[in-house]
């Protein structure tokens, strides 16, 4: 999934150009392609399919030569991740109406990719012998407001997966340290694993006009486009978690310590950046700092200098149309900060 626009990382993820596509950490890769290497490993590429807004879809051939270019689908309209997820089962299933399916966010960041791998086989054959709908929870190191929480029912006694009791949506702090000093609740990772028809069963149960919806277009040829232009304006607007998971009953959990980040907000980035000798991440050749501690600094114009002096625990982003400079603290603030732009006269040319 590469559809998102990843309003919180503003000014550096915009409309045309977000995050999904953008070397973010200095890897010398962008964070889609390195989604891309990981899988793989896991996967036939013939079988990696990317779906993502019609407008990304020819950077995605672009960051993505080795897939095929059918395999990169466009969404007329963001319709979260409900919609996505029926319409790449529906098509997948007409190729191959057995397969099993792992859904991946484009965006994220994995550090130990071979645990990665073990426990995607771990889920895959669960999904293969099971009517199960599997996620991937990542054991939490502390409590974070800016995910949403897992939490499983120690019952068939086993360590590798586990029964899903409850989905909660991001906590207040108070909840977070709750939630984490239980023991029984894992971050949602947005990683997921079903059989076709797992899931296919579950859409019509819970979501069944949508299934509707999709089952009246046929995929995989001249047709597939217009009819998915016709049936997107219709179908509601809701996440896969809020329209399936939370409501289903055989949804399942399998815990894993992957070295996981969402690389959602400017604090996640400093986390996993590289530092200096006084705690500053600089990706930027010419700048240069006094007296500042523990800030994040990004200048996108290699031309341009920049002198900081004083400050600590900041953010600082400069790009062509945009200038940031806020408290990391703040970072949650900034999709907020992106609104209130937006009200300006012409504000739409900054996004």
């Amino acid at each position: 999934m590469a559809g998102g626009i990843g309003s919180r990382f503003w000014p550096m993820s915009v409309q045309k150009f977000p995050k999904q596509f953008q070397d973010i950490l200095g890897t010398g890769r962008t964070m889609i392609q390195q989604t891309f290497d990981r899988i793989k490993q896991v996967v036939p590429i013939e079988n990696i399919y990317v779906i993502t807004n019609q407008e990304y879809v020819e950077l995605s051939h672009q960051q993505l030569p080795e897939l095929p270019p059918e395999n990169i689908v466009g969404e007329p309209v963001m319709k979260n991740t409900a919609a996505c997820n029926i319409y790449m089962a529906d098509k997948i299933a007409d190729i191959n109406p057995n397969a099993n399916i792992i859904v991946l966010p484009a965006d994220h960041l994995i550090l130990k990719e071979t645990t990665f791998n073990e426990k995607v086989n771990l889920a895959f054959d669960l999904a293969c012998n099971n009517d199960y709908l599997i996620t991937l929870g990542i054991t939490p190191t502390r409590p974070d407001t800016g995910y949403g929480y897992i939490q499983f029912l120690d019952e068939n006694h086993k360590d590798d997966y586990f029964k899903v009791k409850t989905f909660t949506e991001k906590p207040n702090l108070e909840i977070a340290k709750a939630f984490l000093e239980s023991g029984d609740f894992l971050w949602n990772a947005g990683i997921f694993v079903w059989n076709v028809k797992s899931i296919h069963k579950a859409f019509e149960e819970f979501l069944p006009e949508m299934t509707q919806e999709f089952v009246s277009c046929e995929y995989n040829s001249e047709k597939e486009r217009i009819c998915i232009e016709t049936i997107y304006p219709k179908v509601d607007k809701i996440s896969i978690d809020n329209g399936i998971l939370e409501r289903a009953k055989n949804v399942y959990v399998i815990p894993v310590d992957l070295g996981w980040s969402d690389l959602g907000t400017w604090a996640s980035i400093f986390d996993n950046a590289q530092k200096d000798e006084n705690n500053n991440a600089v990706k930027s050749k010419n700048v240069l700092t006094y007296h500042s501690k523990g800030n994040i600094i990004r200048l996108k114009n290699d031309n341009k200098a920049a002198i900081i002096d004083g400050l600590e625990n900041y953010i600082v982003v400069d790009t062509d149309k945009a200038l940031l400079i806020c408290p990391i603290s703040n970072d949650q603030l900034i999709k907020d900060y992106v609104l209130d732009l937006k009200n300006f006269k012409k504000g739409e040319k900054f996004m």
